[in-house]
C-alpha cells in the first residue's frame, strides 16, 4: 500500500500505478471531494507537497487570539519581564541611567517627566505620546527607554538590568515596547515621507484603501521589492531580479549614508516608491533593516502575500504572527526564495488565503487601541517590580500632550 496526503485528506491507494486506476482516482476525488488530482501521479511526490504540508500542520497547531485587551500580546510581557521578577532596585535604576542606555523617564502622581537629554527628539516624542495617552491608569515608576535602533542589553550581561527598545532578539534582555514610530519619528524618505513614517491610524486607511484598488486578482505577479541596502541580507533578492526580472522586481534605494553606486550593489539608485504602490504587487518582501523593519506591518495591509525574511529580530507583535499561517517565511539566504516563488505561483489559491490570514490578523490585532493598550498593560507589570518608592529628580521637565497631529 502507499499512503498519499493530500492537503488534508489521507488515502491509501493500492496498485493504482496503471492509467485505469488513475482514472479511478482522479474520479473519486472529483465527485466525492470537488477537488482535481492534479497529473500524473507521481507529482502527488512534488515539492509542492512539501509546502502544502507544513501550511496544514502550521494551521493545525495554530490558535487565534483574543482581540480583548489586547491578550494577544501578554505572553510578550510576561516573557520580556520574567528576568526582573527577582525585583528592580534603586541601585539597579541608578546604573542603568548612569550607563547611558537610553532616555530616563519618571511618572509620579500621573505626571511624565524626562531628563533633558534625547538623542533622538522626535522619536521621544513618539513614545511619549502614548505614554501620555494612559499615564491616568499608571502608578508611579520610572524607566529608561531606548531609542536608538539596536538594543542594549545582551544576555551575557549579568544582572540583567532594564532597559526598553523597540526590537531585539533572543540574545537580548531588553524589554520591547512598541515603537514610536505608531505615531511619529520613522524614518524620513525624501520626497514621500519627507516628515518621516509615522501614525498608523492614518497609513492604516491609506493602504485599506489601495488594496481595495489591486484585489487579488488584478495584482501584478512579479514579487516586489524597493528599499536601501541597510543589511547585505538583502543582496541575493537585488541580484535575482537583475538575472529574472520577470519573477523578481528588486532594486536598491538611497538612505542617508549613499554615498556611490557601491552602495547600491553598482547600478544607479532606484526611485523611492510609496508603501501603498506596493499594493499592486502579489508578493512583497520584508527584510531586516538595522534590527526590524518597520515596513513589515504594513505590507500586510495591502492584502498581499509577505515573504518575511529571517525570523531573527523581532517587535513586540511579530510572535502571534506565525509562518506559513499569516506569511511565507524564507531562510535569511535565501537559498529557497526561487522555489517559494515558483510554489506560490502554482497555488495561487493557497497564496491567497496566507495573505488574507495575514492582512485580516493585522487589521484586528494591530489596531491603534492595541497599540495604547500595550503599553499601558507593560507598564503596569513593569512597575510592579519596583522595589522602592520613586523621586523625582532635580532638573527633569515635565512632559505635556501636544496639539494633535493629523498629518502623515
Amino acid at each position: 500500500h502507499q499512503s498519499v496526503l493530500y492537503p488534508l485528506l489521507q488515502i491509501t491507494v493500492s496498485q493504482f500505478l496503471v492509467s485505469p486506476a488513475q482514472y479511478s482516482l482522479t474520479a473519486i476525488f472529483h465527485f466525492h471531494f470537488n477537488r482535481p488530482l492534479p497529473p500524473p501521479f507521481p507529482n502527488f511526490r512534488s515539492k509542492w507537497k512539501v509546502f502544502i504540508d507544513q501550511i496544514n500542520r502550521s494551521l493545525e497547531n495554530y490558535e487565534p487570539c483574543s482581540s480583548q485587551n489586547c491578550s494577544c500580546y501578554h505572553g510578550v510581557i510576561d516573557e520580556d519581564l520574567t528576568p526582573f521578577r527577582g525585583g528592580i532596585s534603586r541601585k539597579m535604576m541608578a546604573e542603568v541611567v548612569r550607563r547611558k542606555l537610553g532616555t530616563h523617564y519618571q511618572i509620579i502622581k500621573n505626571r511624565l517627566y524626562r531628563e533633558n537629554d534625547c538623542m533622538f527628539p522626535s522619536r521621544c516624542s513618539g513614545v511619549e505620546h502614548f505614554i501620555l495617552e494612559v499615564i491616568g491608569q499608571l502608578p508611579d515608576m520610572e524607566m529608561v527607554i531606548n531609542v536608538r535602533d539596536y538594543p542594549q542589553v545582551p544576555k551575557w550581561m549579568e544582572p540583567a538590568i532594564p532597559v526598553f527598545s523597540f526590537s531585539k532578539t533572543s540574545e537580548y534582555h531588553d524589554i520591547m515596547y512598541p515603537a514610536w514610530t505608531f505615531w511619529e519619528g520613522g524614518p524620513a524618505v525624501w520626497p514621500i515621507y519627507p516628515t518621516g513614517l509615522g501614525r498608523w491610524d492614518l497609513f492604516r486607511e491609506d493602504l485599506v484603501r489601495s488594496a481595495a484598488q489591486w484585489p487579488w486578482k488584478k495584482k501584478n505577479s512579479t514579487a516586489y521589492f524597493r528599499g536601501s541596502r541597510t543589511s547585505p541580507e538583502r543582496d541575493p533578492l537585488i541580484l535575482l531580479s537583475r538575472k529574472n526580472p520577470k519573477l523578481v522586481d528588486a532594486e536598491y534605494t538611497k538612505n542617508q549614508a549613499w554615498k556611490s553606486m557601491k552602495d547600491t550593489l553598482g547600478k544607479p539608485a532606484a526611485k523611492d516608491v510609496h508603501l501603498v504602490d506596493h499594493c499592486k504587487y502579489k508578493y512583497l518582501f520584508n527584510f531586516r533593516g538595522v534590527a526590524a523593519s518597520f515596513r513589515f506591518k504594513h505590507l500586510f495591509l495591502c492584502r498581499s502575500l509577505v515573504f518575511h525574511v529571517g525570523d531573527e529580530w523581532l517587535e513586540f507583535f511579530y510572535p502571534q504572527l506565525k509562518p506559513w499561517v499569516h506569511y511565507i517565511p524564507v531562510k535569511t539566504d535565501l537559498s529557497n526564495v526561487q522555489e517559494l516563488l515558483h510554489f506560490v505561483k502554482a497555488n495561487d489559491d493557497v497564496a491567497q488565503e496566507i495573505a488574507e490570514r495575514g492582512s485580516q490578523f493585522i487589521m484586528n490585532h494591530l489596531q491603534m487601541e492595541d497599540v495604547t493598550c500595550y503599553w499601558e498593560s507593560l507598564l503596569t507589570e513593569y512597575s510592579k517590580f519596583l522595589s522602592y518608592n520613586v523621586t523625582r529628580r532635580k532638573g527633569y521637565d515635565q512632559i505635556i500632550p501636544k496639539i494633535l497631529k493629523t498629518e502623515l
